[in-house]
């Protein structure tokens, strides 16, 4: 269970500690703040609500603690992560059982969250070792006007302290994928969870506890948003803040000041279906990439943009579909279970409270106990509704009939977001004419939108956000370069 066996020392009493320079703590606020399991509505887990003070002392010791990482072998620091890795993966259950709680996420697929953040901890040390590894090597004479006498020597040095702010979807596997790039890459780690996911936050800093990092160089901060979350963005320690999460991004990026960003900031991710797609794939992944985790997701299907001449036939597929999924608590693995709180239940009905307004076809009656919805396939939906453009993060899923390929990429381009998109189609030609077309960071190709695999790039455009992700583009945004320059009293072709 969470907080029990090697997990004791994270908990005092009722409440999750905080962690900083190397230990569990208490916060001198002497606040908590109360986690609410989506699926009673009641309290289920405290943890600290940690003060400006308190910040400002993790923030100092990240800097010192950084200073002596950056001088440590790059072999250790992948060896390090490759430890965190296997503790990370043997305690996979009470961490999973966090998740369920939490943020109300399947059984099954908690479990899976853990295993794959392990598996991404493991490669990221192995790339990091690959990639700071190498340095460049430049001679003065290939630019013209120049003869030989300088040599360039490149190498990748860290950015100093990274401030990680994960969000409560995929609050593990979103962590380590800030987390492990920024460690190999020689950087100090400040970490400031979701509420909703803190617990399986805490549970995983531990297993980097576990393994040995030095103490201050990995961070922990819990605590109400509104007194803690300006005041880390903002803190003059940060040297870069990689964020995933939802409007709150424009607003770090604007207060951040000159300092890299990553952002992940949501999508309305776009499925074009043509005339000749295999319908049955399409309904698959409709189903997949629209339902799994209830909607939860940056990259799920939010919108269908299908052709009229095959709309009933598709319609028809997901609806039949839509009736065997699984509706009920995430401790039975169902694959429809409740959003994460009551407020995203309440937005999520006000969109479909207008779609019904207006006019759009309810292909299953809308139905909804607490912060549980059935999952609901709108037909007919038009541009007027909310629906259309904003992005639910839940299990309602609208469908757009247009009458040409145009049409469909203007309604995908007419969008603030521009994460990912996809389009089904035989051809394979025009396929790749759409993707070109599409303004979106990622487009998939007979497949639904996906965050993963891990090492892949995946960045968004316009509302979507700022940077790439992957591992490599992680490791490679959490440095910086660094040139060496050789000056020679004489060309060096001139000896010999």
């Amino acid at each position: 269970m969470a907080g029990t066996g090697a997990f004791e020392e994270i908990i005092d009493g009722d409440v999750f500690k905080f962690y900083a320079d190397g230990e569990w703590k208490k916060s001198s606020s002497g606040k908590s703040v109360a986690i609410v399991n989506p699926t009673t509505r009641k309290t289920h887990y405290k943890v600290q609500a940690c003060t400006q003070e308190e910040v400002n002392k993790v923030m100092e010791t990240a800097k010192s603690a950084q200073k002596s990482w950056a001088k440590t072998p790059l072999w250790k620091r992948a060896e390090l992560l490759h430890k965190a890795a296997a503790i990370l993966k043997e305690h996979k259950s009470p961490i999973a059982e966090a998740l369920v709680k939490e943020i109300a996420k399947p059984a099954k697929d908690s479990v899976t969250e853990v295993v794959r953040s392990g598996d991404l901890i493991s490669y990221c040390a192995e790339e990091g070792v690959r990639i700071l590894g190498e340095g460049g090597f430049l001679v003065s004479d290939s630019f013209p006007g120049n003869e030989r006498t300088k040599y360039c020597l490149t190498s990748k040095i860290p950015l100093g302290v990274v401030l990680a702010i994960p969000p409560f979807n995929y609050p593990v596997n979103l962590a380590v994928s800030k987390i492990a790039p920024a460690l190999i890459a020689g950087n100090s780690l400040v970490l400031k969870p979701p509420t909703q996911g803190a617990v399986a936050c805490l549970h995983m800093v531990h297993c980097f506890h576990l393994a040995g990092f030095p103490k201050g160089l990995i961070s922990c901060i819990t605590g109400k948003g509104s007194e803690i979350g300006d005041f880390l963005t903002m803190h003059p320690g940060v040297n870069c803040i990689s964020f995933t999460g939802g409007d709150t991004g424009i607003a770090i990026s604007k207060k951040a000041g000159m300092i890299p960003l990553q952002m992940e900031l949501g999508g309305k991710d776009a499925c074009i279906v043509l005339e000749d797609a295999d319908l049955d794939l399409v309904a698959s992944n409709i189903i997949k990439g629209g339902f799994s985790y209830s909607g939860q997701r940056c990259t799920a299907v939010k919108v269908v943009l299908v052709m009229e001449s095959v709309a009933d036939t598709l319609v028809e597929a997901v609806k039949a579909r839509v009736s065997k999924l699984t509706v009920g608590p995430p401790e039975d693995d169902c694959d429809i279970t409740p959003v994460v709180s009551e407020s995203s239940a309440n937005f999520i009905e006000g969109l479909v409270l207008d779609a019904k307004d207006k006019g759009a076809t309810f292909c299953q009656e809308y139905k909804r106990e607490g912060n549980l919805i059935w999952p609901l396939l709108l037909d007919h939906v038009r541009p007027d509704m909310r629906i259309a453009w904003e992005e639910p993060f839940g299990p309602v899923l609208p469908v757009v009939r247009i009458g040409s390929v145009e049409e469909g990429i203007h309604h995908c381009n007419a969008s603030n977001f521009g994460l990912q998109g996809c389009v089904f189609t035989k051809d394979i030609n025009k396929a790749l004419l759409i993707s070109d077309a599409m303004e979106t960071g990622t487009v998939q190709i007979n497949s639904a939108p996906a965050r993963g695999p891990d090492h892949f790039p995946f960045q968004g455009i316009k509302d979507s956000g700022i940077g790439s992700q992957g591992i490599t583009n992680s490791i490679n945004m959490m440095t910086k370069v660094k040139s060496t320059v050789i000056n020679l009293p004489t060309p060096s072709y001139t000896m010999g």
